[in-house]
């Protein structure tokens, strides 16, 4: 009775084609889930951070001070501090330029604020296009060594006397692992990409409403000057 062929040799055995396509999937699926735990620890941070600055904000400080602490900090201002820093010192610079045309002022700070808005989407979105773009194509990339794996054995049909399945049986094998690991690299790529996604969407309309708010606060703050 014939030993059953392990996988790793089926691998080590495989045609060039296959070995290349395999080795892509699984350097695509290392680097995606570098890039998964990465990005879980990043909205982890932002989040929590939003949280911490946001109960200062509405704690009744004086935002002038909050300002200043900020701007004191040797670390760069990320997510919803970054707005706040942004409006706030436009706010002050516009405010000492035209303190008589509040509509000019506010112009100028939700300015600041959307430019500083966006680059925090742009932040945000970091690698979720690599996650989403292997989990569409190694699936695709899989079936092609697949593809060709099963071309290769019913090509070796033709210089066998007998055809069996013990012949093309370790080509196929070898061709479906590739559509195993094309697999396991996109599989959790979409999970990942599906759930960063949705949580990048509610930090950002989060930070969208505190932009709302504190313009709101330093529109009602500029008329009173």
């Amino acid at each position: 009775m014939n030993e059953p062929i392990s996988i790793f040799y089926l691998i080590l055995n495989a045609s060039a084609v296959v070995q290349i396509v395999m080795a892509i999937l699984v350097g695509a699926s290392f680097i995606s889930w570098v890039m998964i735990f990465q990005k879980g620890f990043a909205l982890s941070a932002i989040r929590n951070q939003a949280l911490h600055f946001e109960d200062e904000f509405w704690s009744g400080k004086d935002l002038g001070k909050l300002f200043r602490e900020l701007e004191s900090e040797d670390l760069e201002q990320i997510g919803v501090e970054n707005i706040f820093v942004s409006g706030f010192k436009e706010y002050t610079r516009s405010n000492a330029q035209a303190s008589d045309d509040s509509d000019r002022v506010m112009q100028n700070v939700q300015r600041a604020m959307r430019v500083a808005l966006a680059r925090e989407e742009e932040r945000l979105e970091v690698h979720l296009s690599f996650l989403a773009t292997v989990g569409s194509t190694s699936p695709y990339i899989g079936l092609f060594g697949t593809v060709w794996g099963i071309m290769n054995s019913f090509r070796g049909l033709a210089t066998v006397n007998q055809a069996s399945l013990s012949v093309v049986a370790p080509g196929i094998s070898e061709a479906l692992i590739a559509t195993a690991i094309g697999l396991f690299a996109a599989i959790p790529a979409v999970i990942a990409y599906n759930r960063y996604s949705a949580q990048v969407e509610i930090i950002i309309n989060r930070f969208e409403a505190f932009t709302e708010e504190f313009s709101s606060i330093l529109s009602r703050a500029s008329q009173k000057v």
